[in-house]
């Protein structure tokens, strides 16, 4: 599904291309060459709020030769690894444990990023103050190899509970888990953007782990762009310019957050503005910066081995997933 711009919509954008100036404009282009292509398609996820770099880089990627800037309908987690090990999507911005998985059962995707931190929360009913609470509780999420059922797991690995034996889950898509949480018929939920500001609004339940604020999960992306590996081979410049319009895009939505949030609504990402607002102050889009995304694939692939939900070592997936060349390169030229 291609997302065709209304003309609010275009005039919204012309104000976010005003303001990417805060980030600087792609000296190195001539000397890069144009795209291998101008066509790129990218994921529109649903709740998916945390990645409005990837919603709000139109401009950007048009400034870096794309003429054809596509959004194909997915859901999170596993079925954008697999969207992109298809090619039904050229990239995205994905959570780092299910993309490990996939890299672990052979799926052609390579990481190329880390770009943001945070997007995630462990909510909790009365008497649940820790992740160790939840042992012998009941935990809903939409279905086992789901991206809350993995953070969920790697949570309880990292402190030495086995998620298979001790918690129970109870898998749903209607209703949904936070519904589940909300009517009181299991006793905790992981959410993504909007869902912990929703049920902040509706005061239902208590925060046990915030990963914006709370370590380890503070000091490792949650969410890191991914592309199809053979995509990634054949076009060397296109990758490098995408990239960068994804990284400019996560400052903006530091130095705009009220801007991104307008454009997010606008085009159709999200219904609330109040929500995508909170996200956006909320959650750090500058880590890129700071953080190296090699740690954070060392970080979740032991955890996820611990749990048992992938069979290679760290020191593999670097290996046979990762390429930071890109990343590289855009440091130094963008002074990061």
């Amino acid at each position: 599904m291609r997302i065709i711009q209304s003309r609010r919509q275009f005039l919204t954008t012309l104000s976010l291309a005003g303001a990417a100036r805060l980030v600087g404009a792609p000296a190195a282009l001539a000397a890069e060459g144009p795209p291998e292509t101008t066509t790129v398609r990218l994921a529109k996820l649903a709740p998916g709020i945390c990645i409005a770099p990837q919603y709000v880089a139109d401009e950007l990627l048009r400034a870096e030769g794309f003429t054809d800037i596509q959004y194909v309908i997915s859901t999170s987690g596993a079925p954008v690894a697999a969207a992109v090990a298809r090619g039904t999507v050229d990239f995205s911005l994905n959570y780092a444990g299910p993309n490990i998985i996939a890299v672990d059962a052979g799926e052609p995707i390579m990481t190329l990023a880390g770009v943001h931190v945070g997007c995630f929360e462990l909510f909790g009913n009365e008497g649940m103050h820790s992740v160790a609470d939840l042992k012998g509780k009941t935990v809903g999420v939409q279905a086992v190899g789901s991206s809350q059922h993995v953070y969920l797991a790697t949570m309880l690995a990292y402190i030495g509970l086995d998620p298979n034996k001790d918690i129970m889950w109870v898998t749903s898509a209607s209703p949904s888990p936070i519904e589940l949480f909300a009517g009181g018929r299991v006793d905790a939920f992981l959410g993504f953007a909007p869902e912990p500001q929703d049920l902040r609004a509706r005061h239902i339940g208590h925060v046990v782990v915030n990963s914006a604020a709370d370590r380890p999960w503070s000091q490792y992306f949650c969410c890191m762009l991914i592309g199809n590996r053979e995509f990634v081979r054949k076009n060397p410049v296109a990758i490098k310019r995408v990239l960068r319009a994804i990284l400019k895009a996560a400052d903006l939505c530091t130095a705009e957050p009220e801007s991104v949030a307008r454009r997010v609504v606008d085009g159709g990402f999200t219904p609330r503005y109040d929500y995508a607002l909170q996200t956006l102050s909320e959650l750090p889009y500058d880590k890129w910066r700071e953080y190296d995304p090699e740690d954070t694939i060392r970080f979740y692939a032991l955890r996820l081995r611990e749990a048992g939900l992938i069979k290679s070592t760290p020191q593999k997936i670097i290996a046979d997933g990762t390429d930071w060349r890109f990343l590289d390169e855009l440091k130094r030229e963008l002074k990061a």
